[in-house]
C-alpha cells in the first residue's frame, strides 16, 4: 500500500477546499502514480491511498473511510467491482470509479448498472476530474435526500403522535364530561319544569336558555366522543355489501325520509373490502344532510357506484339547497358549519366524520360536480374485492319513499 498527497495544479475545474481522501485500486504502481498525477494537474487536493488485493481493501476499510474508490477492472485474484459489494455489506456509500484499460462499453454500462458511480479508460484520464466532481456531487445530493426523508419521517411521525395525543385528549374530555353534563342538564330541565310561571318572565327565559344551551353541549361531546372514536380501535375490514350497507342506513333514517316524503335511490352498488358499520355511517350522514339541508322542495337522493382503474367512486346527490365551490374544502373540517343553527340544526361534525372514515380506507371524500339545484358528494374506495363473490343484480337495486 501506496500514499501520496497533491496540493498543488492549474485551474481548470474548481479547487477543493479540503484535502480530498481517494482509495486507488490498482495493481501496478506506475498506473496508480499516473492518476494520482492527473488528479495533481486538475487542480484536486488529494491524499491518496492505493492497494492492490481485497485484503488490504478490507483492512484500510477499517481505519480508514475514503471520500472516493478508483479501481481498476481487472486485478488478478479479484475486480475493482468486488469492492462494490464489501460496501455494501459493510453499509457504506462511498462512490466508486473504474479506471481501466480493459473496459468496453457493454461491461462499463453492466458496472454502472450494479452500482459503480462511472467509468474512466486509461488512455483517456483527462476525463477523470469531472468524473470526480460528478460522483461527489452525486453522493452529496444523496447524503441530502436521505437527510430530508429524515427529518420529513420525524416530523410525520411527530404529528401523527400529536394527532393521537388530541384524539386521546377528546375522548377523555368528552367521556368524562357525560356525567357532570347530564347533571347540569337534569337539573335545569327540572328547575324548568318546577318554577316555570311562577318566576317573573326574564327567570323563565334564563332558565330556557340554561336548558337548551345544555342540550347543545351534551350534543356536542357526543359528537366530539363519536369522532374521536373513529380509528380509535383497529379496523377490521371484509367483504361488504354496499347495498345492504346502504339499505341499513336507510332504515335507521326510516322516520325522517317518511316525515319529509324524502325519495332514497340506488342501483348496482359492489361488494368490496371495508368497515362495514363504518361505510353504513358514511352513508347514513351523507343521507342525513340532504333530506337537511332542503329549501321547500321533497328531497330527492340518489346513491351511486362505479369502478375506475384502482377504486370505486360512489356518489350520493341530493335536490338540496347545494355548496358553493369555495367552500369545497372546509365542509369537511370539524365544528365547520355554514349556516346558523336557526337555519339548520347540527354541530357541522358528520362530514369530518366521513372524511376520516373514508381515509382510513385508503380513499378520499370531495364535493363533485352537480347540474341543477342541490350537490353531490363523492367518494372513493380502493378496489379489493374478492372477485370470486357472486353478485345478483336483481338484488341489489333499492327505492324508499314516495
Amino acid at each position: 500500500m501506496t500514499t501520496t498527497d497533491t496540493q498543488t495544479g492549474t485551474k481548470s475545474l474548481p479547487q477543493v477546499r479540503r484535502k480530498l481522501e481517494v482509495l486507488i485500486i490498482e495493481d501496478c504502481k506506475a498506473d496508480g502514480e499516473l492518476i494520482v498525477r492527473e488528479l495533481h494537474r486538475a487542480g484536486l487536493n488529494v491524499s491518496a491511498n492505493q492497494v492492490s488485493t481485497a485484503s488490504e481493501f478490507q483492512e484500510i476499510l477499517k481505519t480508514t473511510l475514503p471520500d472516493l474508490i478508483l479501481a481498476d477492472y481487472n486485478l488478478g485474484e479479484w475486480r475493482g467491482m468486488d469492492a462494490i459489494e464489501m460496501l455494501r455489506k459493510e453499509s457504506l456509500d462511498i462512490p466508486l470509479i473504474l479506471v481501466s484499460g480493459t473496459v468496453g462499453d457493454e461491461t462499463a454500462v453492466e458496472c454502472i448498472k450494479q452500482g459503480a458511480s462511472d467509468y474512466v479508460l486509461k488512455d483517456k484520464l483527462s476525463r477523470l476530474p469531472a468524473a470526480i466532481h460528478r460522483a461527489l456531487k452525486e453522493k452529496r445530493l444523496r447524503l441530502e435526500r436521505t437527510e430530508a426523508e429524515a427529518t420529513l419521517a420525524s416530523k410525520v411521525e411527530e404529528l401523527a403522535r400529536s394527532n393521537r395525543d388530541l384524539e386521546q385528549f377528546a375522548y377523555v374530555a368528552s367521556h368524562d364530561l357525560q356525567e357532570p353534563l347530564r347533571m347540569v342538564s337534569a337539573y335545569t330541565q327540572l328547575l324548568g319544569e318546577r318554577y316555570r310561571g311562577r318566576l317573573d318572565e326574564q327567570a323563565d327565559k334564563y332558565i330556557q336558555f340554561a336548558t337548551e344551551g345544555a342540550t347543545r353541549m351534551q350534543d356536542l361531546i357526543h359528537d366530539l366522543l363519536t369522532f374521536s372514536r373513529v380509528g380509535r380501535a383497529e379496523m377490521a375490514l371484509q367483504m361488504t355489501d354496499c347495498n345492504g350497507v346502504v339499505g341499513q342506513a336507510v332504515k335507521n333514517l326510516q322516520a325522517s325520509i317518511d316525515e319529509t316524503g324524502s325519495t332514497v335511490t340506488w342501483g348496482h352498488l359492489p361488494t368490496l373490502m371495508a368497515n362495514g358499520p363504518q361505510l353504513e355511517q358514511v352513508f347514513q350522514n351523507l343521507i342525513t344532510n340532504a333530506i337537511k339541508f332542503r329549501d321547500g322542495a321533497i328531497p330527492v337522493i340518489a346513491i351511486g357506484g362505479e369502478r375506475n382503474a384502482a377504486d370505486w367512486i360512489f356518489s350520493v346527490s341530493d335536490n338540496g339547497i347545494g355548496i358553493e365551490p369555495e367552500n369545497a374544502e372546509v365542509i369537511f373540517s370539524i365544528f365547520q358549519r355554514l349556516h346558523t343553527r336557526t337555519e339548520y340544526s347540527g354541530n357541522g361534525i358528520g362530514l369530518s366524520i366521513c372524511k376520516k372514515i373514508i381515509e382510513q380506507h385508503g380513499g378520499k371524500i370531495w364535493l363533485g360536480n352537480h347540474v341543477g339545484p342541490g350537490c353531490t358528494f363523492k367518494f372513493s374506495i380502493p378496489a379489493m374485492e374478492n372477485r370470486d363473490v357472486k353478485k345478483n343484480d336483481e338484488n341489489q337495486r333499492g327505492t324508499v319513499g314516495g
